[in-house]
C-alpha cells in the first residue's frame, strides 16, 4: 500500500453541525460565552446601575429606559448569563479539586448547572416583567 491510501482523508472544513458535543460541553461552551456576554456589556450595566443611583431625576430615567420591552429582554438574557456562569464556576472549581471527574457525576452537574441557572433566572426575570 502507498503511503497516501494508509493516511485518513481529512475535512477541508470543521462541520460544527456534525460535532455531537456531551453535555458537559455544551455547559463549558456556555460558561465561555455567558463570560464573554457579561463582559462587553460591562459598560451598559454599569451605565444603567449609574443611572439608577445618581438622583430621583436619573432614577426616574433609568425606570424609563428599564421600561422598553428590548431592554428587559437583554437585561433577561444578561441575568442568565450571570446565573449560568455563576453556577457553571462553582461546578469548574469543584472540578479543579477532582469532585465529579467521572462521567457519570460531570454529566449530571451538568445537568445541575442547566436546570438550577434556568430556574434561578425564571424567578428572577419574573421580578423583571
Amino acid at each position: 500500500m502507498t503511503e497516501v491510501t494508509l493516511k485518513k482523508q481529512r475535512p477541508k472544513h470543521l462541520a460544527l453541525n456534525e460535532i455531537r458535543l456531551p453535555l458537559p460541553g455544551k455547559v463549558s461552551i456556555l460558561h465561555r460565552v455567558s463570560g464573554a456576554g457579561l463582559f462587553l456589556m460591562l459598560p451598559v450595566l454599569l451605565s444603567l446601575f449609574g443611572s439608577s443611583v445618581g438622583s430621583p431625576e436619573s432614577f426616574a430615567s433609568f425606570k424609563e429606559v428599564v421600561d422598553n420591552v428590548f431592554v428587559k429582554l437583554i437585561l433577561s438574557g444578561l441575568v442568565w448569563a450571570y446565573l449560568h456562569h455563576f453556577c457553571a464556576g462553582i461546578r469548574f472549581l469543584l472540578l479543579d479539586v477532582h469532585v465529579g471527574v467521572d462521567k457519570q457525576s460531570a454529566v449530571s452537574s451538568a445537568r445541575l448547572v442547566l436546570i438550577v441557572s434556568l430556574i434561578l433566572t425564571v424567578i428572577l426575570v419574573s421580578k423583571l416583567w
